[in-house]
């Protein structure tokens, strides 16, 4: 399994401002000399803590790192590399999760029309049970 792992194209790119971003390193790249780097559907890791019953535990989550567009393939430069490591088994299984949407526009298309309702009374009522606070007349919380 080790040697699949060395094989993969998958590389966790750890930049200088401290983002850790998983990708695909395309064999085809802009050459020795360039001063800038291809990365294919780059990811963002994202650490999130969860506060569990034996403590806290970080739960890692893949975002899109160019959100903003629906280009695949991204280039960086090299000067904003700190290193590139291989990435492991686990993380080579949720990338390629993760990838095969990449490019799915999760978008709510425009022209599709959502229409508001009012809420009824009893909906309202059970609103401000929820979100209103008892408060006295000096603006005490009781």
């Amino acid at each position: 399994m080790i040697e699949k792992q060395l094989d993969s194209p998958i590389k966790i790119v750890k930049l200088i401002n401290g983002d850790d971003v998983v990708c695909v390193l395309p064999k085809l790249q802009l050459g020795e000399n360039s001063k800038l780097l291809r990365l294919e559907k780059p990811f963002q890791l994202k650490y999130i803590p969860q506060l569990t019953p034996v403590g806290i535990k970080d739960y890692v989550a893949l975002i899109k790192w160019a959100a903003y567009t629906p280009d695949e393939l991204i280039t960086i430069p090299k000067d904003k590399i700190l290193t590139i490591t291989n990435a492991g088994v686990e993380m080579i299984k949720s990338y390629f999760h993760v990838a095969k949407d990449y490019s799915t526009n999760k978008e709510i298309p425009k022209t599709k029309q959502y229409k508001r309702r009012r809420l009824t009374d009893d909906e309202n009522e059970e609103l401000n049970e929820i979100f209103n606070e008892d408060y006295d007349d000096n603006g005490t919380v009781h």
